[in-house]
């Protein structure tokens, strides 16, 4: 955790530095070490604090607006069960977060109002980016979601960035808070398989920016990239030609076996990594760097 005011507050896993170049180091699903605990709030606050880059999810559920979980059902991330559609607003104040044991914490399950409320009161670091990665399609969300979202949200619409694989519910949500930043992430739908199989790395970029104009970052598997690369196709550069920076999902773990692939994204200049360990990567890329 962030130590406290008197001292030097603790600022690993925030970025790497590598041959001249910054490279942020994305929470994903606000873990900062490994084995945190996803989405909960003392970790959003913490990243928010200190200036990371920190992801969380958006799902629908049965009252107007958005909860911070993942999956489409309560089970096995809460203390609940059944669909998350079915929850009604005041069933989440009796549910929370279960560990990767499926131990019951006492961490809450935030709704979209909640997360606004942190991110307004914990005197976040300009440099602080939350990103709402909206799981929910657009074919499921109504009108009322809509408003709940932009009452939310719009107070602190420069701290976020709304990103999605589906490319028009974004759009949707970004109409009703306009200061918002939004993100895309092309990979989906199929998206990686075909592109595998037709090898035509332009005809991606292009329709990753003509289905999403107004995203300022590209979601991309790490996989990906790294199969373009091999194929003699610099997908990041593709997309920075265009003005836009490139996020590259997600490294599990900081591992030595992982190390090579993270070394040839940081050499293709990638700008932000998603990683559910950012700390262990960050000092894995650092004993590579110093030849230990």
């Amino acid at each position: 955790m962030t130590n406290n005011s008197s001292t030097t507050p603790d600022r690993r896993g925030l970025h790497i530095e590598w041959d001249g170049h910054r490279c942020l180091l994305k929470w994903h699903r606000g873990r900062r070490f490994a084995g945190d605990i996803a989405f909960t709030q003392a970790r959003i606050v913490e990243g928010m604090t200190i200036g990371a880059s920190v992801e969380i999810d958006l799902q629908r559920y049965g009252g107007d607006g958005f909860v911070v979980l993942h999956d489409e059902d309560l089970h096995p991330a809460t203390t609940g069960k059944g669909a998350l559609i079915s929850a009604a607003r005041e069933d989440f104040a009796h549910l929370r977060l279960r560990d990767s044991d499926g131990n019951q914490t006492a961490h809450p399950i935030l709704l979209i109002e909640d997360l606004a409320v942190l991110i307004r009161d914990a005197g976040y670091s300009p440099d602080a980016v939350l990103q709402l990665d909206l799981k929910a399609p657009s074919s499921s969300i109504g009108e009322a979601d809509i408003t709940a979202f932009a009452k939310a949200i719009a107070p602190v619409a420069r701290s976020v960035i709304l990103s999605a694989g589906d490319a028009e519910a974004v759009e949707r949500l970004s109409q009703a808070v306009p200061a918002m930043p939004i993100g895309y992430d092309p990979c989906h739908n199929g998206a990686r398989e075909r592109l595998r199989e037709s090898r035509d790395f332009a005809g991606f970029v292009a329709g990753a920016i003509g289905a999403s104009p107004r995203a300022r970052m590209i979601y991309l598997a790490h996989e990906l990239i790294l199969f373009a690369d091999a194929e003699g196709f610099d997908l990041i550069g593709a997309f920075h030609a265009h003005g836009l920076e490139v996020d590259a999902y997600t490294i599990r773990a900081a591992t030595y076996e992982i190390l090579p692939k993270v070394m040839r994204l940081l050499a293709l200049r990638v700008d932000q990594i998603t990683t559910d360990d950012p700390v262990g990567l960050e000092a894995l890329v650092v004993g590579e760097s110093s030849g230990k």
